[in-house]
């Protein structure tokens, strides 16, 4: 609740609204290790304060759906208010008793004939398109003039790089333009359409008795915005901010990553099977593939197999130093040579790393220890690019220029490594979520989402 309260604070002093949505799930599965837990009477303390709207995204669906209490009471409280869904592949009766629960939104549709489905069923649905979670090309023929006013546009994770160079919801909008949408249409979907969901009244339209917070443009193609208001005052121009003034962010939330035993006795894997399941990357989505693969060995041990393009995944507890960690298998990061590791990795945010050999994938690790928190690349034993996240593991304390340019240095190192990706790092950072189908690498082993177990 700290770090929710830390960063709500900050916010007040910035030209910006923002509204939270409580995390329902934190952890977001049993099947992890996490820093926190939000339990269903600290939901209850956050849906007072000021500037919360309901309960986040509900994505312990197996929970909702096998009864579980402390899932119960949640959504008990939550309905009240506003509850966000989270419910990847979910059909039929499970997916109606989801929605029956008060559930009326899901993000996760990753193809048309499910967010149909969906929209059916009277969800609305949320277009994401991310830097690593492309998802708008393939839900567009979703919208109709029937079903447009239950269609909004999401992003979900934006890069640093994508925010400053191509932007965050704008883009969407640009993209969605450019694919073909009617321009006014687009603009509703990332403006009234996601107020009138989240019961912001006053928000997202150019009316009389509306705040005045307005982009404005030359034209509706580029989407380019020329000026930002902000509560009727000009914040931004051509593109730089006029209004915000920087502050020191202190102690607060820093010294958050402790782990323990890590070295290379506790990266051997021994496994007496010669086909292993290995998780596949599905470039320009977050769910991915089970496959079943022969695995490299020498003297017993697995090895990442290079040749083939499966590598090492590694996930470390970092917020108890309990020696957590997790040993899996990866294709589709391309990697020749080295190996990649962050902080940042979704939701319990252990520390996640790919790699081609155990040498070069603790080095990453142990640089992430002592930056307390980032984004690193190692080869041949030698750090080659990192991004400081001192904040919760999570966040920079250095102005955004300084941070893209140190966070497109290490998406250039890791191309240069081989790495096929568009946005690695991005992709790294969910390979640790085990409520997307169908593989995932926790501090626990791995985890068979569809069956919503662990296989190691």
């Amino acid at each position: 609740l700290a770090g929710m309260r830390y960063v709500l604070d900050r916010v007040k002093n910035l030209p910006l609204d923002l509204f939270l949505m409580v995390p329902s799930c934190v952890p977001a599965t049993p099947l992890e290790t996490a820093g926190a837990r939000i339990s269903a009477e600290d939901v209850h303390t956050v849906l007072q304060w000021d500037g919360v709207l309901g309960l986040g995204e509900m994505m312990n669906f197996p929970g909702l759906l096998y009864g579980d209490r402390e899932v119960s009471l949640k959504l008990a409280l939550g309905n009240r208010y506003l509850i966000d869904g989270h419910c990847p592949g979910l059909v039929g009766k499970d997916l109606n008793a989801y929605i029956g629960t008060g559930i009326y939104s899901d993000h996760e549709c990753t193809d048309l004939a499910e967010a149909q489905g969906k929209i059916r069923r009277g969800m609305y649905v949320m277009i994401r398109e991310g830097s690593s979670e492309k998802n708008l090309e393939a839900l567009l023929p979703l919208v109709t003039n029937e079903t447009y006013t239950r269609c909004l546009f999401v992003v979900d994770d934006r890069s640093c790089s994508d925010l400053l160079e191509d932007g965050d919801i704008d883009a969407v909008v640009r993209k969605a333009i450019k694919l073909g949408m009617d321009p006014i249409r687009a603009i509703q979907l990332a403006t009234v359409n996601t107020a009138r969901y989240f019961h912001l009244d006053r928000f997202g339209a150019v009316a009389p008795g509306y705040f005045a917070n307005l982009i404005i443009m030359d034209d509706l193609v580029q989407f380019e915005p020329g000026m930002v208001l902000y509560n009727g005052m000009m914040v931004a121009k051509d593109g730089q901010s006029i209004s915000i003034e920087e502050e020191s962010t202190g102690d607060a939330l820093r010294h958050t990553v402790n782990i323990g035993m890590f070295d290379q006795e506790r990266l051997k894997m021994s496994i007496t099977d010669d086909i292993f399941p290995v998780i596949e990357i599905i470039p320009g989505q977050i769910v991915t593939k089970e496959q079943r693969q022969r695995l490299h060995k020498k003297d017993g041990l697995v090895l990442a197999d290079i040749n083939n393009d499966i590598l090492k995944l590694v996930v470390v507890e970092r917020h108890k130093a309990s020696g957590n960690i997790g040993l899996g298998l990866v294709k589709g990061f391309g990697l020749k040579r080295g190996a990649m590791a962050s902080s940042v990795a979704h939701d319990s945010h252990n520390i996640v790393a790919v790699g081609t050999n155990d040498s070069d994938i603790i080095v990453a690790v142990n640089r992430i220890v002592e930056l307390q928190g980032g984004l690193t690349i190692a080869a041949e034993g030698e750090i080659l690019a990192e991004l400081p996240l001192p904040i919760g593991g999570l966040l920079s304390d250095q102005p955004l220029e300084t941070v893209v340019r140190q966070h497109d240095h290490l998406e250039s190192v890791a191309a240069s490594l081989g790495c096929e990706l568009t946005s690695p790092f991005s992709t790294l950072s969910f390979v640790a979520l085990p409520v997307i189908p169908e593989l995932r690498l926790t501090d626990l082993g791995l985890v068979d989402v569809r069956s919503f177990k662990l296989l190691t």
